[in-house]
């Protein structure tokens, strides 16, 4: 039994330790100087079409090397956030590395519940329903979104996200096992379930940030979260196919 356990927590860290640490370096070539500049149109709160005429692009590459050389831009003094630069880095890589952590555990869990084993194929294809469940689905009522932009009440979206996850989880689970025409329906009905209830959001809809930006934005953090599903399924399979050996040898 512990030697199970062990090779539980010991998949875990190495896949999600290892899978954060990808999402980190992503995240800081990919949505972080775009988080970057929608910050500069919130904290100045114009509107797209009051802003000065530049570039997103443009405004991103300033912001990222302005947070190069240490440069702190100013917040709401009630709320606290690390500062640009290393110190917003290296909180960004503790939360990616946490979330890579638990993805994995719930990864391995699934693994071991099913009882089918992995390897990093069958990794692979774990990767993907996390990615449909976690990612996907949700965003499709409510995409990723920039700092500035209007939102519904965070406990409604919350629990919106959190029915939308189970939902399209349970969907696949049951057109995986069933794998008939009746469990394709059952699978179709529960994915679409949440969709057709709908997302909460806001009355007045918008954002500081240029649509363009907006869109960017979403693009990129929805590929991001593809890679890290990828890498992290990919992972979890091949590790735990290596140290379940070794448990059952033992």
């Amino acid at each position: 039994m512990f030697g199970y356990l062990r090779v539980f927590l010991t998949v875990a860290l190495l896949a999600g330790v290892t899978a954060g640490i990808v999402n980190w370096a992503i995240h800081m070539f990919g949505t972080t100087p775009l988080i970057l500049a929608a910050e500069v149109y919130e904290t100045a709160g114009e509107a797209p079409e009051a802003a000065a005429p530049a570039e997103p692009a443009a405004i991103a590459e300033v912001v990222t090397q302005e947070a190069a050389d240490g440069h702190d831009h100013e917040h709401d003094a009630e709320a606290w956030a690390p500062a640009d630069g290393w110190e917003r880095s290296l909180y960004t890589l503790g939360a990616d590395v946490v979330t890579g952590v638990g993805f994995a555990l719930l990864l391995t869990a699934a693994i071991v519940f099913f009882g089918k084993g992995a390897d990093w194929r069958r990794g692979l294809l774990w990767g993907l329903a996390g990615f449909a469940c976690f990612t996907l689905a949700p965003a499709f009522g409510l995409p990723p979104e920039l700092p500035g932009t209007e939102a519904a009440p965070l406990l409604e979206r919350q629990l919106w996200w959190i029915g939308t996850v189970i939902a399209t989880g349970a969907g696949l689970y049951a057109a995986a096992r069933l794998r008939n025409i009746a469990g394709y329906a059952i699978g179709v009905v529960l994915i679409a379930l949440p969709h057709v209830i709908g997302a909460p959001h806001p009355e007045t809809p918008g954002g500081l940030a240029p649509e363009e930006l907006e869109h960017q934005f979403i693009v990129v953090a929805v590929a991001t979260s593809l890679v890290f599903w990828l890498v992290l399924g990919v992972l979890t399979g091949a590790i735990f196919k290596r140290y379940a050996g070794e448990a059952v040898a033992a």
